[in-house]
């Protein structure tokens, strides 16, 4: 059976490169894109890991890696849209900068790359695209994170759309919903939107800040869980076309299903007064 080929956005560090390393123990050949690949010294130690400098922003760096990739490979399997980051505070104190960065890393971000793939995709008569999403794709479970439950959002409805588009082509689609998870750097990769000059929203900041701050471990997941459904849904193990992973998003969403919009809403504001 000819190896099969991953490709990976976001592989600098967290998840995506936990993913890159986790393929390649399984003998995968791995597409491992970053921004800053000449950085980069843990995954050049793998046979089967190349490395390919790409933007999720950038569509001309995105097609530049997407044919060097099956240059070296011969061909791309599955595709794991790993990269992003996210804005958090109050949606009145963001620069239109940010606005428009949630929306072009996060959004734009994956609709660049699925755009490039396509070609290859149909062309070889399928593929696989797992979208990693949230938690807050599908509950707005936090204050102060307007922009970045946007993004996720709208990666739940690209991607729920794309399955209809893409399922007569042999073309997969399907999402993780990961939550907070242990070594990610959440805090420090975190924009916040902040003006020292308007302090109407200082309390619930405090609060918001304090919670991710004080985040214990067993309020986080084991970044392998999260790797691990990858892996199944990559494999074909797992059929499913929404994975959440982690007790605290099972939880949530959950709830959210099971009462009304109105008293969800209630209830998760409540904890925070």
């Amino acid at each position: 059976m000819d190896k099969k080929t991953i490709f990976i956005t976001g592989t600098s560090s967290g998840l995506g490169k936990l993913t890159a390393i986790h393929f390649a123990k399984l003998g995968w050949n791995v597409a491992a894109t970053m921004r800053t690949p000449e950085k980069e010294t843990e995954l050049t130690a793998y046979d089967n890991i190349k490395i390919f400098k790409l933007d999720v922003t950038n569509v001309e760096q995105i097609n530049s890696a997407v044919n060097d990739a099956v240059a070296a490979f011969g061909k791309i399997d599955v595709v794991v849209n790993n990269a992003g980051l996210g804005s958090y505070g109050p949606l009145e104190l963001a620069e239109e900068s940010t606005i428009d960065w949630q929306l072009s890393v996060n959004v734009r971000g994956p609709i660049n790359v699925i755009r490039q793939i396509l070609p290859h995709f149909r062309a070889a008569g399928g593929g696989m695209f797992i979208n990693i999403s949230s938690h807050m794709g599908l509950t707005t479970a936090m204050p102060l994170a307007s922009l970045y439950n946007m993004s996720k959002f709208a990666l739940e409805g690209l991607t729920e759309a794309l399955y209809y588009e893409l399922n007569e082509l042999n073309i997969e689609l399907r999402l993780i919903e990961q939550g907070g998870s242990k070594g990610n750097n959440f805090i420090d990769n975190a924009l916040w939107n902040k003006n020292k000059k308007i302090t109407a929203y200082n309390e619930l900041e405090n609060k918001i800040t304090y919670m991710l701050e004080n985040a214990s471990d067993d309020q986080l997941d084991d970044p392998q869980t999260i790797v691990d459904a990858i892996a199944a849904q990559a494999t074909g193990e797992s059929k499913q076309f929404r994975t959440i992973v982690g007790e605290s998003g099972k939880a949530l969403i959950g709830l959210r299903n099971s009462v009304p919009i109105e008293q969800y809403l209630e209830t998760i504001a409540s904890n925070f007064k």
